[in-house]
């Protein structure tokens, strides 16, 4: 694997390996490597014979100094994992690289952005899309591989793709979902679990059990109202996990859902464990 952090000798990596006749798979990380990310580049190894990962923090998706700061950081190790999976080529630019015009938000997540993670992290979905827009004009992949723990950011890359069809990687890029990898406890893997204790991680199991829980009364034939208060009770009886939202939404439009409702929808949850902010998500069927 070549480590490369500038876009000039990207762009000639890139362009000796698409003259060699390769597709490329991109998998845009923010580094501290777990599972989950492997498995992205298990996915994207698939579907093209170069595939390109990169690891930038980015900070305009940081509505915190304090949680920018401590995002988990671990180069060597992040550079080990990732090679070990098979990826060709690790970008690992710089800010300057990234936003050489400064750090300015170039997209806007609309109505959308404001809703869910977006009520709590103002302008996270903004910063989110601008580094992915800036990502994809640099790599210009033909295929860019997303885990679908991030529901709420997978939907408003799908719809940015939707919108800039017109666009040199647009007009190209084949956007293609990895399954949320989880602990054999049922936790979503993230980075930021880096940050939880023992009991803490016992603690953030309350998002994972009321995604179950729903799941189960929506196969028994209840409705969204239902679903919602049996998914509801976890947190009421566990108060170590401060829920922000709880709901259930159409995937194709995250609208919030009503009783009467049938076809697939999509519980999203987020939660504060100590000082970890948690998400996950589940789809559902009514």
């Amino acid at each position: 694997m070549k480590t490369i952090r500038t876009v000039s000798e990207l762009s000639t990596e890139l362009a000796n390996a698409r003259q060699s006749g390769k597709k490329i798979s991109f998998v845009p990380t923010m580094g501290a490597i777990h599972a989950g990310h492997l498995s992205l580049i298990e996915i994207a190894k698939k579907q093209s014979g170069f595939v390109v990962a990169s690891i930038f923090v980015n900070p305009l998706q940081f509505n915190s100094a304090s949680d920018f700061d401590l995002y988990p950081r671990n180069e060597a190790a992040d550079t080990a994992a990732l090679e070990s999976a098979g990826a060709d080529v690790l970008f690992l630019p710089s800010v300057e690289e990234i936003y050489p015009n400064g750090k300015v938000n170039t997209r806007s997540a609309g109505p959308i952005g404001d809703m869910y993670e977006g009520q709590a992290r103002k302008e996270h979905f903004d910063g989110m899309l601008t580094v992915v827009a800036r990502l994809f004009e640099i790599v210009s992949p033909d295929v860019a591989v997303f885990g679908t723990k991030d529901a709420q950011q997978l939907f408003l890359i799908r719809r940015m793709l939707q919108q800039e069809k017109s666009t040199d990687w647009g007009s190209k890029l084949q956007l293609v979902e990895g399954p949320t990898i989880r602990e054999s406890t049922g936790l979503a893997l993230s980075s930021r679990n880096q940050r939880l204790s023992s009991s803490e991680m016992q603690v953030a199991l309350s998002l994972s059990e009321a995604l179950d829980k729903a799941h189960k009364c929506a196969a028994s034939g209840e409705g969204i109202s239902s679903a919602l208060g049996e998914a509801m009770k976890v947190f009421s009886s566990n108060p170590e996990a401060k829920l922000d939202y709880l709901a259930l939404v159409n995937p194709e439009s995250f609208e919030a859902l009503e009783d009467g409702f049938t076809g697939q929808a999509l519980m999203i949850v987020a939660a504060e464990v100590g000082n970890v902010r948690l998400i996950d998500n589940r789809s559902i069927t009514f």
